[in-house]
């Protein structure tokens, strides 16, 4: 493996793409724009399915069997999911993290319940339960309590997922389509014919969308920071760690696609294949609590997830490194079985 060979595929991977205007002012105006969207769209009301919290609900109970004192109007309407949880810390940890709308205690009179004055939902929420415990918009029967520390924002909660979606299609469709239009091109026939071996051609490959993603989240980071204003209890150096990892596993996803084919309709299919599941189950624009056991558990097989949930723990928890491991192993683990997969399957021509 020679460096001098490895790093002159780099120079040209990265002068192609700065090259490209289209694209390459298109992955720093994306992310801005559905930043900006968010913050506005969330500015106002919020019609989504809202999520309210029950605790305590002992395993094995439904939420609806334990929340016996709210309305049955209310516990009942067709837009509001009981979610239960075992303890109210659980409860609470969910609702200041945008996971659930409002939280209620179980079996107490009046109604005691928490609600964010950060979330867009939770007023509407809260609402509906004034309206349901008494018409005449009374609360005579419920007690509103506070939630404790420092409230997260809906758009601090959003701003990971928003990154890592970027970060994911940058990732997959700049190595496994590009390299797969190389390879229908005759491009890659070509390079078969020079010194470099397909170990140096892909590490360079890798290497370079890696340089391009970071390059990118550092400059969409600042920019809407500088607009929004983010808040960040934790480290910037383990966000950019954490990035760093999320970018290097999905960019060894992309490498398998890569790795064959000459059909650009038919890799473009897989990439979205693979995408949207991820958009929707991996929590980049909502929760998916309250949601099956098994979706929970099948949103688990993608990175996206593992990069998310390790990012909100440090931006929105204060969380370091070392309480993060589980989700750095999963992502290391990832990162080496994708590259050997697609170092495996790799081939120049077919």
């Amino acid at each position: 493996m020679r460096f001098k060979r490895m790093w002159a595929m780099f120079r040209a991977r990265n002068r192609e793409f700065f090259r490209d205007r289209e694209a390459f002012g298109w992955n720093f105006l994306f992310p801005f724009l559905i930043i900006v969207g968010f913050s506005v769209v969330f500015k106002g009301d919020y019609n989504a399915q809202f999520k309210v919290g029950v605790f305590p609900v002992p395993p094995g109970m439904e939420a609806g069997a334990a929340a016996g004192n709210l309305p049955a109007s209310f516990s009942g309407f067709e837009a509001v999911t009981l979610v239960g949880f075992e303890d109210g810390d659980r409860g609470l940890e969910k609702l200041k993290h945008h996971k659930i709308d409002l939280l209620v205690q179980a079996d107490t009179d009046p109604v005691r319940y928490w609600i964010s004055d950060a979330s867009p939902s939770g007023a509407i929420v809260e609402r509906l339960l004034k309206q349901a415990a008494a018409p005449d918009g009374g609360t005579q029967h419920l007690e509103k309590k506070d939630i404790q520390g420092v409230p997260i924002r809906y758009i601090d909660w959003l701003f990971p997922g928003v990154l890592g979606m970027n970060m994911m299609f940058s990732a997959l469709y700049g190595v496994g389509w590009v390299v797969v239009r190389y390879r229908k091109n005759g491009v890659l026939k070509r390079l078969k014919a020079t010194p470099v071996t397909a170990l140096e051609y892909l590490t360079a490959q890798m290497l370079s969308r890696i340089f391009v993603l970071m390059f990118t989240l550092v400059i969409v980071w600042v920019g809407c920071d500088l607009v929004l204003d983010f808040s960040v209890f934790g480290s910037l150096t383990d966000m950019f760690v954490i990035f760093l990892l999320g970018s290097a596993c999905m960019t060894a996803l992309g490498l398998i696609i890569a790795s064959r084919g000459t059909s650009e309709e038919f890799a473009n299919g897989i990439l979205n294949f693979i995408c949207w599941p991820m958009m929707f189950l991996s929590e980049v624009w909502f929760s998916i609590e309250g949601a099956p056991d098994w979706l929970k558990a099948a949103a688990k097989i993608f990175p996206l997830t593992h990069l998310l949930t390790a990012a909100r723990k440090i931006m929105n928890e204060g969380a370091g490194l070392a309480a993060v491991l589980p989700e750095i192993a999963i992502l290391c683990a990832m990162t080496v079985g994708f590259l050997a997969v697609g170092a495996a399957l790799f081939s120049w021509n077919k």
